[in-house]
């Protein structure tokens, strides 16, 4: 409203993360029962995930929407967006620099999903994560390790440190030692570095990667609880625990693996499904930051407003394609 804008916004669209629509009236948005309508001559669209191509076949010729669009997993999404001319802004692909984390949505969702992700574990487990000194006996803490150190990875780190569990974690890159331990997490050196050049893990050769493995599947056989977080932008999910180990973990044990939209960390993981594999629960939620959706809406919409403060001007659309935020994540991607 501030940049000039007129804001539709389609009645009941907050209710499910607890947003009333006097919320967005009193902030001065129009509400609007037929969002069709409202889409078919909006210059600007913003969502959280994209529309379907029928209904992005019905926006406006040369429109802008922003949101996470993921344009190269859906052929017919990619096409919808190129043959109705759109001026496409999938936040995924936004640089990942100092400026651009005001508006990196795979950072504040990924913390939401982190913390939700502990407290799964937690209520799955058939145990106390603290230690805990009763007259019927001491109770040690429960052991849990965290598999990546992104942004998803510490704050599930920085979780289960609040829940006095013992909280290990393990990452390709030996660099995020000290951020793990800035958290009250051990980082868990297997022998074997991805250490590459200017910050980036190489790949293991195959020797590397099969001791690496093998001592890993050592590890989890005293481990209670598993949060899984690898994931690489637009690839699979790296498969990092085995049918084997999870075999091999004691009964009772927990994993709860947050790649399980891309393939899973574990190879055992069902997309959407809580599974028993021998006395190992395996968990594999989707859309886990929805979960928490009030801060999880409250972070994302931040985001996109940032990202949208950059092309909305007067109450016009202004493309600056100086700006590498936006010339670097527009799609198509622009030539030159």
């Amino acid at each position: 409203m501030a940049a000039g804008a007129t804001v539709a916004v389609e009645r009941g669209l907050g209710a499910l993360a607890h947003f009333p629509d006097e919320a967005y009236a009193t902030a001065g948005a129009t509400l609007v029962d037929d969002a069709s309508a409202a889409l078919s001559g909006a210059d600007l669209v913003l969502c959280v995930q994209a529309p379907a191509p029928d209904v992005l076949a019905t926006l406006r010729e040369g429109a802008a929407i922003i949101g996470q669009l993921q344009p190269e997993g859906d052929p017919a999404r990619a096409e919808a967006i190129r043959s109705r001319g759109l001026v496409a802004f999938p936040l995924e692909r936004l640089p990942r620099t100092t400026r651009a984390q005001a508006m990196d949505v795979l950072s504040s969702q990924a913390g939401m999903a982190g913390y939700k992700a502990v407290l799964i574990a937690a209520q799955l487990a058939p145990r106390f994560f603290p230690m805990l000194t009763t007259a019927a006996g001491t109770i040690r803490p429960s052991k849990v390790l965290v598999i990546g150190a992104g942004v998803a990875g510490l704050q599930a780190v920085a979780t289960a440190r609040r829940l006095g569990a013992q909280v290990e974690c393990f990452d390709v890159r030996p660099e995020t030692r000290e951020q793990i331990e800035s958290l009250g997490g051990r980082f868990l050196d297997l022998g074997v570095s991805a250490a590459g050049e200017g910050g980036y893990a190489r790949a293991l050769t195959e020797e590397e990667r099969a001791e690496q493995q093998r001592r890993l599947g050592e590890h989890l056989r005293g481990i209670d609880a598993i949060v899984c977080t690898a994931a690489v932008p637009g690839r699979p999910a790296p498969r990092i625990i085995t049918a084997s180990m999870v075999e091999g973990m004691a009964p009772g044990s927990v994993i709860v693996d947050l790649a399980a939209e891309t393939g899973g960390n574990c190879e055992l993981t069902r997309p959407g499904e809580t599974i028993d594999a021998g006395g190992v629960t395996v968990a594999g939620p989707l859309n886990l930051a929805s979960s928490g959706a009030l801060h999880a809406s409250e972070m994302f919409a931040r985001n996109a407003f940032n990202f949208a403060s950059l092309l909305v001007s007067e109450g016009a659309l202004a493309f600056d394609w100086e700006d590498e935020l936006l010339a670097k994540t527009v799609w198509p991607p622009r030539e030159g």
